[in-house]
């Protein structure tokens, strides 16, 4: 059977995706992943097999419309949910040429798109296989396609259609006790961590004396002449965790990471394997990646969330409300109170002993392999 996967445009999409493709290859079926071209590496640097779709970014989708003209970025919520869904919505569009002349020359059997990879709908239905939802994390997403049906409307009348069809399959990866409510039945599955790998040092795995905290802001923190905000959020946080007295790792990419170690001391940084590390934190502080989150749930750590969208925040409170995370809303995100609450966790044991029961909950959802046999019972007779 031939299965293709459709990701976005950030390497959490791609990572969220491979557990379940690399477990439909090693089932002995063909699988390809396709992806914008700045994804390309990362599909590839997991194992797989990599199509490039457009060699357009986040920026050429999230700030202009399909004609060239600016698109303003909402300010409330939302509104942002909303204008989440147009702009991957315009991906979608801007990727369907190619993915016609992959289908054309390859013939999916299945098509497995990531949350907003809205492209898998439109293809699936021009081909008349089975669509499949993979959720990326625990993203509450109806107001997201709401957006993504205005925005695709044009397509969606192509097809005879005025909304966007429902998958035959939904698989969901997030524990009972943090998964958003589902108008349509899921298809659970253990998630598993898919992220890129380094030649490992044994700090990565190896835990010292000292409480350790990692901090991430994502993989596309950046340095240089845009003055990133992220990039500054991250230096003015190693300032401020250096007065814990705690480990400070912050995993960062390469390019902000030789930033960073010029301008700061006290820190490990750069690149480092999340699923490895993980299991050797006592707090994990990030910016509510849905990926990172599930990184830290599976290994049963804590964390500090301060959420950077509006499509963050709802599973950011629901790891909130389980007892396993600390959320720090718009205003209460400044270094000095992220690091505070970082403290208070490592103090604090029933935060961990929260986590821990998430992780339990993971562990016990079926495996992808198991799923690859509910993909394998989509599959259309000739």
């Amino acid at each position: 059977m031939r299965i293709l996967f459709i990701a976005g445009a950030s390497s959490a999409t791609v990572f969220a995706l491979a557990p379940l493709a690399t477990a439909a290859r090693q089932a002995g079926h063909e699988v390809i992943m396709a992806a914008t071209q700045e994804m390309t590496s990362v599909i590839t640097g997991v194992g797989l097999p990599a199509v490039a779709v457009t060699d357009k970014g986040i920026p050429d989708f999230l700030l202009w419309d399909r004609v060239g003209e600016p698109v303003p970025v909402p300010t409330t919520p939302a509104a942002q949910m909303h204008h989440t869904g147009g702009w991957f919505a315009r991906m979608a569009a801007d990727s369907m040429p190619v993915l016609s002349e992959l289908s054309a020359a390859w013939h999916p059997d299945v098509v497995v798109g990531g949350t907003l990879s809205y492209a898998a709908q439109l293809l699936a239905v021009r081909l008349g296989v089975p669509y499949v939802r993979h959720a990326w994390d625990a993203m509450e997403y109806a107001a997201m396609d709401a957006g993504a049906e205005d925005e695709l409307a044009p397509e969606l009348a192509e097809l005879g259609m005025t909304a966007l069809p429902a998958p035959e399959l939904f698989i969901d990866i997030s524990p009972p006790s943090i998964r958003p409510r589902h108008d349509q039945p899921i298809q659970p599955m253990r998630w598993t961590p898919g992220n890129a790998q380094r030649q490992l040092e044994p700090w990565m795995y190896t835990k010292g004396d000292r409480p350790r905290i990692c901090l991430t802001s994502g993989s596309r923190v950046t340095s240089g002449q845009e003055v990133d905000r992220n990039y500054e959020f991250l230096r003015a946080m190693v300032e401020e965790f250096a007065a814990l007295g705690a480990e400070l790792v912050v995993a960062a990419p390469e390019k902000a990471a030789q930033a960073l170690r010029s301008e700061t001391s006290g820190a490990r940084v750069g690149w480092v394997p999340l699923d490895v590390l993980a299991p050797t934190c006592d707090v994990i502080v990030h910016h509510g990646g849905g990926v990172t989150a599930l990184t830290a749930a599976n290994a049963g750590v804590p964390q500090v969330i301060a959420p950077k969208a509006a499509n963050f925040a709802a599973a950011a409170h629901r790891i909130a409300d389980r007892g396993a995370a600390v959320v720090l809303g718009e205003g209460e995100d400044a270094p000095r109170t992220i690091a505070k609450a970082a403290g208070h966790i490592v103090d604090e044991p029933a935060y961990r002993a929260a986590a821990r029961k998430v992780a339990d909950e993971i562990a016990g959802m079926p495996l992808p392999s198991t799923v690859v046999a509910a993909l394998e019972q989509l599959r259309r007779q000739p």
